[in-house]
């Protein structure tokens, strides 16, 4: 029977124990939307981010915490946290400990990330991304976030590629200096949206982390990007390990969830998990489906993906 009918026929509840393969206890959110509940936390840590269930739990970000906890997941990210006024980040924060959840990334943007920036070395671009850094320590406290997302920018085509990767190693240098002090981690993101952003590759990222030679300074692999920019996802993850602090998922093409594009994620997870790894998967992508239709075939589409045991 199509998912549709159920949707005619019965409750969300009803849905979720169709996704999940078993009897679910519903509750609700502070909107008096009924969400599912999971039947347990996943094997891994994932981290769904703002929007994602939002048909589902209201477009309140914090209706949406609580709608994701119920479904099982133990953390969140979200990019913009550093754009939200002050007492939302406070009360994210708040909501997150309250819930056992935990805070995954968000961005350090000084609105230079997209543009020819850090690998010129000048200093306007360095003091703004520094000034950023200062501003990101105020936020983490709020929020309890340990990592941040850092981008440098776009090539200088006019300066050789060692001088913009020195250029690059000192102003992360300096940015480590500040967020260390309170454990605070950028982490850096090599990235495929253009070929014009500087940080491509893993490898690339594992030189930079060695220069700086600062355990605020490790890399973000965002599988959806490597698989894009490089593959050989396991093998150079693996290479790169003592560098990578925070992961990130996207299936390619379509970045959308697992199970929707190439990538095995049951055999990724599956690695992660025997390794040890512990922390944050951040769910860097969007649905492929629409409505709470499509927001419950995400769900199943972890639930199935982290069946690895």
């Amino acid at each position: 029977m199509e998912r549709r009918t159920f949707l005619q026929q019965g409750t969300l509840a009803s849905i979720s124990a169709l996704a999940f393969g078993g009897v679910q206890a519903a509750g609700k959110t502070a909107n008096g939307i009924t969400a599912p509940a999971a039947e347990k936390t996943f094997n891994m840590n994932y981290a769904p981010h703002d929007g994602m269930f939002k048909n589902s739990a209201g477009d309140d970000f914090l209706d949406q915490i609580r709608f994701m906890h119920d479904q099982g997941f133990r953390s969140i990210e979200d990019n913009g946290m550093l754009k939200r006024e002050p007492a939302m980040q406070e009360k994210i924060g708040n909501l997150l400990a309250k819930l056992g959840m935990q805070m995954g990334v968000f961005v350090i943007d000084s609105g230079d990330n997209w543009k020819i920036s850090l690998t010129t070395g000048k200093q306007e671009f360095v003091d703004t991304f520094l000034k950023t850094c200062k501003t990101s320590l105020d936020t983490a406290k709020r929020c309890n976030a340990k990592w941040a997302t850092v981008v440098p920018g776009f090539f200088e085509r006019k300066l050789p590629i060692g001088v913009q990767t020195g250029n690059v190693i000192d102003a992360l240098r300096r940015g480590a200096e500040i967020l260390e002090p309170q454990g605070l981690v950028m982490v850096l993101e090599p990235l495929s949206d253009t070929p014009e952003l500087f940080l491509r590759t893993a490898d690339q990222t594992y030189e930079i982390c060695r220069a700086v030679k600062s355990p605020s300074c490790k890399i973000l692999y965002d599988i959806y990007h490597m698989q894009r920019n490089t593959g050989h996802l396991i093998p150079m993850m693996d290479m790169c390990w003592d560098e990578i602090a925070y992961i990130q998922i996207g299936d390619n093409p379509g970045r959308k969830e697992p199970g929707t594009g190439e990538i095995n994620y049951k055999n990724i997870f599956k690695h992660l998990h025997e390794k040890g790894y512990k922390g944050v998967l951040g769910m860097e992508h969007g649905n492929s489906g629409q409505g709470k239709d499509g927001e419950l075939a995400v769900i199943k589409a972890y639930r199935d993906s982290d069946n690895f045991l």
